[in-house]
């Protein structure tokens, strides 16, 4: 198996970044669809109007319906067709981004990111999460490339709700510990291929500055502060993550998210599912202990979860079950863990993870 690294084309971050919007699409084409959320809407607006003022360019801006689903994507791609679209723009969140690059897939079209709040690593990877209308994961959504342009305006993310950021985390967190079990395993990662050590070494400086900025960004954000400390963890969460996992691949943490979508009770996001999911992997590897709780001690230190009860959920094996066979559907990532897990080792694993972490927590 052939070792491959995937990258969006150009990557631009920093205080005021969308301030030069047009500088860096201008190229791209004339009529752009922008698919927004209503915050991201609000957050980018202006700035893009501003940007673009007096230049030759038409902007459609598109408030999406809040879930990257099939009809969305649909109705979005209506929109490319009837308005002539050359270029589509995500602006949001995962599910806002997740919607404009199917859309833009399916319709040949450039894609430009423009993340708003930094809960996912979406801005930055070659795939999309499609959901049922009804918020359960369906499918992932793989893409011959990555982003053209990804633009990330820290001087917007620092005024968004910190807990965007600290899901970010948790989903920022899980890229070292499944890359890893990735290239022990000798799994492809995303983009079908061999985990290179770049890729290993780029999951590995996310995690290591996810532990030197975490806490320090987190406080930043809380007073709506842009600092070094808060650009950092805006790279790691964007594109240490997105590039990492891209290129390092998927293991357990990530199926456990998937699994604990089917759960209606769950109120966590995906990055703090994912965050506990890790804590499950370490779990299931039989790992270092001194490991885990560095792990469990940055996820509490930074406000995410180490107990089911954090997500809302019950420690009902027969709930947590639902969850565990879920994760282990043929296709999910968690069969790139070495020796496979099934659903019964999964439950056992969710609920000894969740006892470590009341007792840590006590």
């Amino acid at each position: 198996m052939l070792t491959l690294i995937r990258a969006p084309h150009n990557y631009i971050q920093g205080e005021n970044a969308l301030n030069e919007f047009y500088e860096n699409v201008k190229a791209m084409g004339k009529n752009f669809l922008i698919v927004c959320s209503r915050s991201g809407l609000k957050a980018s607006q202006a700035k893009i109007e501003a940007s673009c003022a007096g230049q030759e360019i038409s902007l459609t801006f598109e408030v999406f319906g809040g879930i990257s689903s099939k009809s969305e994507i649909a109705r979005m791609r209506e929109i490319i067709r009837e308005k002539k679209i050359d270029v589509v723009v995500g602006v949001g969140g995962g599910s806002a981004i997740d919607t404009a690059k199917a859309s833009a897939y399916y319709e040949g079209k450039k894609i430009v990111i423009v993340p708003t709040v930094c809960a996912t690593d979406a801005p930055c990877t070659g795939l999309s999460v499609i959901y049922n209308d009804d918020g359960s994961v369906d499918s992932y959504l793989f893409y011959p490339t990555n982003p053209d342009v990804v633009i990330v305006d820290s001087s917007i993310i620092c005024k968004s709700p910190v807990r965007f950021l600290i899901s970010g985390m948790g989903d920022a967190l899980g890229t070292y510990f499944e890359a890893r079990m990735c290239q022990k395993a000798k799994a492809p990662s995303l983009e079908n291929g061999g985990v290179s050590r770049s890729a290993l070494a780029l999951c590995s400086l996310c995690y290591d500055t996810l532990l030197e900025h975490g806490v320090k960004a987190k406080a930043a954000v809380e007073l709506g502060l842009l600092t070094p400390d808060v650009d950092a963890i805006i790279e790691a969460n964007t594109y240490l993550s997105g590039v990492g996992a891209d290129n390092g691949g998927l293991a357990a943490a990530h199926s456990i998210y998937n699994g604990f979508t089917a759960l209606e009770e769950l109120t966590s996001m995906h990055g703090e599912v994912v965050a506990f999911g890790t804590l499950v992997q370490l779990i299931l590897e039989e790992g270092s202990t001194d490991e885990f709780y560095e792990v469990m001690d940055f996820c509490h230190s930074v406000g995410l979860p180490v107990t089911l009860a954090e997500m809302g959920v019950s420690a009902d094996p027969e709930r947590i079950q639902i969850a565990a066979e879920k994760a282990c559907l043929p296709g999910e990532s968690i069969h790139n863990m070495i020796g496979d897990v099934t659903p019964s080792q999964l439950v056992n694993a969710i609920l000894v993870t969740d006892a470590l972490g009341k007792e840590f927590t006590e």
